[in-house]
C-alpha cells in the first residue's frame, strides 16, 4: 500500500508544506543568487527517472558561467560562487526540487537523479536503481553521498529499491537533516563535483 499508493500521497503533501515553510528563504536565496549568477538563479537539466523516463530536474544555480580566454567553461572549482558554495554545502540548492516532487517526477525519498549520458554505461544490476522515481535524498545520500566511490552508490542505491518502505524513508529524512546540519560528504576529497561516471 505504501509503495503504491501513500508514498505519493505523502510525497505531494509534505513537499507542498515544505515549499510553504521554506519560501522565505527560497526568495532570499533567488535574489542572492541572481546577483551572483547575472540574472540566472536557477538550473535546469535533463535527468532519467523512473524506468529512464527524461524530465527535467530544477536546482538552484551554484556555479557561475564563467569561461577561459578559449571560450572553455572553467573548473567547477573556479565557477563555485561564494554564496553558491554555502547553498551547496547546506543543501538548499535541493529546495526547487520540491517542484519536481510536486509534479510527480521525483520522490522526497530515493536514488538520486544522475545525468542521461550515463543511462548506455549501467550494467543490468546499475540499472535497477531506475525502477523507482529519484529522490531529492536517498539511501546513498545519507551513507556517504559524493565522498563515497561510484560502486558503493549503486550497491547502496539498488538496496534501497528492494527494501525501501515508510520507516526506512522516516529513517533516511532524519539522517538527512542529521547530515545537512554537520554538512557530512557533501564532496568528493579535493573537487568541488564527483567525479564523472565512466561505466567501470
Amino acid at each position: 500500500m505504501y509503495k503504491t499508493i501513500f508514498k505519493r500521497v505523502f510525497d505531494f503533501s509534505a513537499a507542498l508544506l515544505g515549499l510553504i515553510l521554506l519560501s522565505p528563504i527560497f526568495f532570499i536565496v533567488t535574489i542572492g543568487l541572481y546577483f551572483a549568477n547575472q540574472g540566472k538563479p536557477f538550473f535546469f537539466q535533463l535527468r532519467p527517472g523512473k524506468h529512464g523516463a527524461i524530465f527535467k530536474i530544477i536546482k538552484f544555480k551554484t556555479m557561475n558561467d564563467k569561461k577561459d580566454v578559449n571560450g572553455n567553461l572553467l573548473s567547477d572549482g573556479d565557477r563555485l560562487t561564494k554564496i553558491g558554495a554555502f547553498v551547496r554545502k547546506t543543501s538548499l540548492d535541493e529546495i526547487p526540487q520540491l517542484l519536481n516532487v510536486i509534479k510527480g517526477d521525483m520522490s522526497l525519498i530515493g536514488p538520486r537523479p544522475l545525468l542521461p549520458q550515463y543511462l548506455h554505461l549501467y550494467n543490468e544490476f546499475q540499472n535497477r536503481r531506475h525502477e523507482v522515481k529519484p529522490g531529492i535524498t536517498g539511501w546513498a545520500q545519507v551513507n556517504g553521498r559524493n565522498a563515497i566511490s561510484w560502486d558503493t552508490k549503486f550497491e547502496l542505491d539498488v538496496w534501497y529499491v528492494d527494501h525501501f518502505n515508510f520507516t526506512l524513508d522516516m529513517k533516511i529524512f532524519f539522517l538527512t537533516i542529521k547530515k545537512i546540519i554537520k554538512t557530512e560528504g557533501i564532496n568528493a576529497a579535493d573537487v568541488a563535483t564527483m567525479e564523472p561516471f565512466n561505466g567501470k
